[in-house]
């Protein structure tokens, strides 16, 4: 057997560890110099098809880690090559331990027609790393620097594709609209200048470029730089790390400064804890910048000449928005409906409509039934203390059945979450069940960064 290791990780997922020499990169097809890869963009996340082994698998495109990491909620399925393998300990942002994982070389990966042998893949046993139950679709893994080292990486949000070209075959073209920005590295991963604007002062910040990261900006709170939240920010829940759960101040800056890109009352985070005093001595490092701005622009990342393309999208003037309710919720199985429907003496079958016999012409001769159709289950997981569906009654566990009389089994778990995200005031309406009984909730959403904080 061999011997464990203990590795200390100084970022959300992020692996240290000694990158093999020989491990291959990328190729493409022999004749064919770019390839490009359709995803889907849920919470801001990138989701691309990975074939790991011949297993097609939903991967998590993310600039802020270095190997892959598969997720342990595969029901067993072997995925990685367990000839070459060895245990060793994680630990990563969040309030938790450090978790187990199995490092396995000499994996197989493919993205689109693009494909690497000798892979190292990290598998996780941490259940708070499923990002299933998050997103509301299967997500077997992240990967990162291993596809932007490789390629020049193209990221299309707004018609939602990656373009992967080799970068001897990539003839810079910078269109007038475009601006160039230079980036640096560290721990194999891409920062760059940037300045924020607190209280009427614009601060030179160094930030992290974060494809896997849903929000807009965090920034590490810096007296001696003025990088301070104002007195208009609300305690919330910001999301998980490697280790457990994320907490901090959400709020607002004036403005985000790209070089002479200027976005306006940008959402921004002041992570708490002590995961983040590690990140704050990382190469004078002071936040992240998300996903959340970077969907705002056509990005494109270059690596090997170290610098990215920015131009600003139809996405770039969106006010930015986030939820105002205080809830929370993720994926969690299904629930049973009751589907009406009614048999003709003729063995005709016909549906009901709101628990009325339609299209038919003998009503005098029907039999009522029904079956059970599964729609997916929308729990609550966190309620923000204070907040309006926290002071109206609603609890942890609740299933959420109908937003503004709606059923939520036709919206996507995005969705409904994006229900919550509108504008002060707007009343909502929220069915649930809880212990088998039905409730239904009304409250107003708030605005707490409107407001000066007590």
């Amino acid at each position: 057997m061999k011997r464990s290791k203990f590795i200390l990780l100084v970022f959300t997922l992020l692996v240290v560890s000694n990158l093999q020499s020989q491990e291959q990169m990328f190729q493409l097809p022999n004749g064919k110099t770019t390839d490009k890869i359709h995803f889907q963009l849920i919470n801001n996340l990138i989701i691309i098809p990975v074939v790991v082994n011949g297993m097609p698998l939903s991967f998590i495109l993310d600039s802020g880690v270095t190997k892959p990491i598969l997720f342990d909620n595969l029901n067993g399925l072997e995925v990685l090559n367990l000839e070459n393998k060895e245990t060793i300990f994680l630990k990563g942002l969040g309030e938790g331990l450090v978790v187990e994982a199995v490092k396995s070389t000499q994996n197989k990966l493919e993205i689109g027609h693009a494909v690497k042998y000798q892979q190292t893949i990290y598998a996780i046993y941490n259940g708070s790393m499923d990002y299933t139950p998050k997103l509301g679709i299967p997500i077997h893994g992240i990967i990162g620097y291993d596809v932007f080292k490789d390629f020049v990486v193209e990221i299309n949000y707004r018609s939602k594709y990656i373009k992967l070209s080799k970068s001897e075959n990539q003839k810079e073209k910078i269109c007038k609209k475009c601006e160039k920005i230079p980036l640096e590295f560290h721990n194999f991963k891409p920062y760059m200048l940037a300045q924020v604007t607190i209280e009427g002062k614009q601060i030179p910040v160094k930030m992290l470029l974060d494809t896997g990261a849903s929000d807009a900006l965090w920034l590490f709170e810096d007296g001696s730089q003025d990088i301070v939240s104002t007195d208009n920010y609300f305690d919330d829940f910001l999301g998980y790390g490697l280790s457990g759960s994320l907490f901090g101040k959400r709020s607002k800056v004036q403005a985000l400064t790209i070089n002479s890109f200027v976005l306006n009352e940008s959402l921004v985070a002041f992570p708490t804890g002590k995961s983040i005093e590690t990140l704050k001595k990382i190469k004078d490092r002071n936040g992240t910048i998300g996903a959340e701005i970077l969907n705002r622009f056509h990005v494109t990342f270059n690596y090997q000449e170290s610098y990215m393309i920015l131009k600003k999208n139809a996405n770039f003037n969106k006010a930015f928005s986030y939820n105002k309710s205080g809830i929370d919720i993720e994926h969690r199985g299904v629930r049973l409906i009751k589907e009406y429907y009614y048999l003709l003496t003729n063995g005709r079958l016909t549906f009901a409509e709101n628990n009325s016999v339609i299209h038919v012409s003998d009503e005098k001769n029907i039999k009522e039934s029904y079956r059970l159709h599964a729609a997916p289950a929308f729990e609550i997981v966190k309620l923000r203390p204070n907040s309006p569906a926290q002071l109206i009654g609603l609890q942890l566990g609740d299933i959420i059945l109908e937003v503004n009389g709606t059923d939520v089994k036709k919206y996507s778990l995005q969705e409904v979450m994006h229900l919550f995200k509108g504008k002060d005031g707007k009343k909502m309406s929220v069915l649930i069940e809880r212990q088998g009984k039905q409730f239904l909730y009304k409250f107003q959403l708030v605005d707490l960064l409107n407001q000066k904080q007590p």
